[in-house]
């Protein structure tokens, strides 16, 4: 087995570079708890020797022929899919830090680590090519099914490597510049002002929303990820929008895509062998998104070409892309990508953190006096300055997902041998760093039970950094973050600025489609303030 036998090197990253400059200003999250590992811990010779054998890692035993992938299984098995936030939760508690899944029919074991330490050595010591737990199903699609489509650049979703590495530096510039979020500030003001009168005229006579408000919000994320990756309003917050329609198509194909990740991974994959009713209609969908995507940025090359530009400040993000690369297939993945996980992603954190904010009114309330104390004058145009200030309402978005994590956890895939939690660890083995237990982990978090956004703007109590990571760490970290934070702050600036949430209905649990978010109707009741 090959051995790392590289240092844990708490070298400088661009985050970690942005985190000490903030420490002085009184930005939110600069006062968080600082590492406390040693900055350089050699893995060497002795180390291996001395670790304990991988066999010996706790977990559920396989059982012979089935392994442990029965235990996903309808009827019989012991885990459902839609609760495996809970069994990650089952698996601390039974089995202790560092929990091993093997025995899954057609994928390498699953390595559960629950030691914000040991996560936030990996994260440091990884190289410029981190390999993330791939969607296989995906990698299926880009890698073979569409090979003739995306050939040697197939994005930066279920990619890895050098191919992965080459694509995310033609597209990472103009993604992560700040200069290019603060363009779209207008842009998605305007998309949330229209999805604002969507819901007012939505509401029912004790001004509840509807059932399918989940929906509604899903609609609101299209139109504003189309905005940014298509140059183009789609037209989905029509309010005769049918079943049929191209806007209902794309939401209803994302969530099929991703929602049922979960299902093809985990559970027996004969569609790799076989074309299944599942696979098939997977195959459909996403081959609608790339041909609609496809036609939007044809489109946009062609207004490129009759566009006067005097500076780059003149184009929009995609525009920018597409000049820079001239390879509109480029556009198109990224804009494909930026689509199917940025959808259903945004959406059900907007579920949660709205459901959230209307059943903790006395955090509300805060939030909606700090907007109205950064935006006295309802009617003057959002400013990306003004964004930056609302410090408690970024604080109490960052403290739902610490408490209801959207994306239940992240890993990565060991290029090398590794040695975690006194481990002997082989390569190939997928480690899963599940955020949505960590970071409700007494040993990491003060009272993680309390729901506390002011422990974000606070030196008081513990809250290790690695804890709760909802878009990642290092080379891998979410490229579409700074714009998920824009319309996220966007939509509570306008809405909570003028209406107070409220819940009256039955309590909603929470469940993982391929996100954790509530599970029901949406019935939130929305009053003018």
């Amino acid at each position: 087995m090959g051995r790392s036998l590289r240092s844990f090197s708490a070298y400088t990253h661009p985050f970690i570079t942005k985190y000490s400059r903030h420490a002085a200003t009184g930005c939110p999250f600069s006062k968080r708890q600082r590492s406390q590992i040693a900055p350089t811990a050699e893995l060497n010779e002795e180390v291996f020797a001395n670790a304990k054998p991988y066999s010996e890692v706790p977990g559920p035993k396989p059982i012979p022929i089935l392994g442990n992938t029965w235990r996903m299984v309808p009827i019989i098995g012991q885990f459902d899919i839609s609760e495996f936030a809970k069994v990650t939760k089952f698996f601390l508690e039974k089995y202790g830090k560092i929990v091993r899944l093997g025995g899954l029919i057609g994928r390498p074991d699953l390595l559960f680590v629950y030691d914000a330490d040991e996560i936030e050595r990996m994260y440091r010591r990884e190289g410029p090519t981190p390999f993330r737990p791939a969607m296989p199903c995906l990698v299926k699609y880009k890698s073979e099914v569409r090979k003739d489509f995306f050939g040697e650049l197939p994005g930066v979703v279920g990619v890895h490597g050098e191919q992965w590495r080459k694509f995310r530096s033609k597209v990472q510039r103009p993604i992560l510049q700040p200069q290019t979020v603060k363009k779209y500030v207008t842009p998605i003001e305007l998309v949330t002002e229209d999805f604002i009168r969507y819901m007012e005229d939505a509401r029912d006579q004790n001004g509840d929303l509807p059932h399918e408000f989940d929906n509604d919000i899903h609609r609101w994320s299209l139109e504003c990820i189309g905005r940014v990756a298509l140059d183009v309003r789609l037209g989905c917050l029509s309010s005769k929008l049918s079943n049929d329609s191209e806007p209902q198509r794309i939401i209803n194909a994302a969530k099929y895509a991703l929602r049922n990740v979960a299902v093809l991974e985990l559970k027996a994959p004969y569609w790799r062998y076989i074309p299944t009713p599942l696979w098939t209609k997977y195959v459909n969908n996403m081959n609608f998104f790339v041909e609609l995507c496809s036609r939007y940025i044809n489109e946009a090359l062609e207004r490129l070409k009759t566009k006067k530009v005097t500076s780059e400040n003149d184009l929009s993000l995609l525009e920018r892309v597409l000049k820079s690369e001239g390879d509109p297939k480029i556009a198109t993945v990224m804009a494909l990508d930026l689509i199917l996980v940025g959808i259903d992603t945004i959406s059900m954190a907007v579920c949660s953190i709205l459901y959230q904010a209307a059943t903790r009114l006395k955090q509300q309330d805060k939030m909606a006096e700090e907007i109205r104390r950064v935006l006295p004058d309802p009617s003057k145009p959002l400013t990306y300055a003004d964004l930056d200030k609302l410090h408690y309402t970024k604080a109490f978005v960052r403290e739902v997902f610490r408490m209801y994590s959207t994306v239940i956890g992240n890993g990565r895939t060991l290029q090398e041998d590794d040695v975690i939690c006194g481990y002997h660890i082989p390569k190939g083995v997928q480690v899963v760093f599940p955020t949505i237990v960590t970071g409700n982990m007494e040993r990491f978090v003060s009272d993680p039970e309390e729901f506390k956004p002011e422990r974000w703007l606070e030196n008081n109590g513990r809250l290790h950094p690695f804890a709760s990571l909802p878009y990642g760490f290092g080379a891998r970290i979410c490229l579409g973050r700074r714009f998920a934070d824009l319309e996220i702050q966007i939509l509570l600036a306008k809405l909570l600025r003028r209406y107070r949430l409220e819940y009256h209905h039955e309590p909603l649990d929470y469940a993982v489609t391929f996100m954790y978010a509530p599970d029901g109707p949406l019935r939130l009741r929305m009053i003018e303030r």
